[in-house]
């Protein structure tokens, strides 16, 4: 018995010490210090607006502009992408479509969401939203799982009316994360997230040369956590004690008294 209240009082050690350890490996989707937020957006993949999550960009343009963002999201988050377009007072009937692209510029399926809307004439605005798949640390090359690295937000009117085209509009832009945890962690990493400018950064660092430039400058608060540990392995190491203590116990009860005593012959 002495045993099993040993165990007993590691097992709770052992789990108080690794939540907050667990807790501290999350990815955080919050802005990191002071950094203001985009007032525009680009026209297209290369010159895309840099956002970080939690972030509320703005961007005025004309309908039958592309306005294009880009944000990181690291492993185990479910990014949000929601948008907003505020129409001119006058105008016919459009419809908006927010689009999401991975790194190798591959488009994402939303696993719900209004992602296509349509504004009937007299609406003032209108929303958009697109929540995508669990970013996953490592999957096949032949898969099209969302991967750690940059994502662009495409924001455009399509099928729009030629008496529409040029009017001035408004945007906003917000991207928020889910952590899912453990239960998205997979048995592997990539070398380097799909960041545009990753292949140039890591020869850069190989060769020591400071002339190489790096396109891509928004990374998750600190840094990229893709990798091999998850809160999966404190659950698993829960268990490997539970099944321990367990064992413990049946031994205990099934064992007996021991030898039992010698009694003489003759006796």
């Amino acid at each position: 018995m002495r045993i099993t209240h040993a165990l007993g009082a590691a097992l709770l050690t052992l789990g108080l010490a690794a939540a907050p350890a667990a807790a501290d490996s999350s990815p955080s989707a919050s802005p990191s210090g002071g950094t203001s937020a985009p007032a525009s957006a680009g026209t297209s993949f290369r010159t895309a607006t840099e956002v970080e999550q939690g972030q509320t960009a703005t961007a005025s343009a004309s309908t039958g502009d592309y306005l294009y963002w880009s944000f990181p999201a690291d492993a185990k988050q479910r990014p949000t992408v929601r948008a907003t377009v505020k129409l001119p007072q006058t105008h016919l009937r459009q419809t908006w479509q927010v689009d999401v692209y991975d790194g190798l510029r591959r488009r994402q399926a939303c696993q719900y969401g209004a992602q296509t809307r349509t504004a009937d004439a007299g609406t003032a605005s209108l929303e958009l939203a697109c929540v995508m798949r669990t970013v996953r640390a490592w999957s096949e090359p032949w898969a099209d799982d969302p991967l750690p690295g940059t994502y662009y937000v495409r924001l455009t009117a399509v099928d729009v009316q030629t008496a529409d085209l040029g009017q001035p509009v408004d945007a906003e832009l917000r991207v928020e994360s889910k952590d899912i945890g453990g239960a998205a962690a997979v048995d592997g990493r990539l070398a380097e997230p799909l960041v545009p400018g990753a292949a140039v950064k890591a020869q850069r660092d190989k060769d020591d040369s400071k002339t190489a430039a790096v396109l891509a400058s928004v990374e998750p608060d600190g840094g990229w956590s893709s990798g091999w540990w998850s809160d999966r392995w404190v659950w698993t190491a829960i268990g490997g004690v539970l099944a321990a203590l367990a064992g413990i116990g049946g031994y205990a009860l099934t064992r007996g008294r021991g030898r039992p005593p010698y009694v003489p012959p003759n006796a």
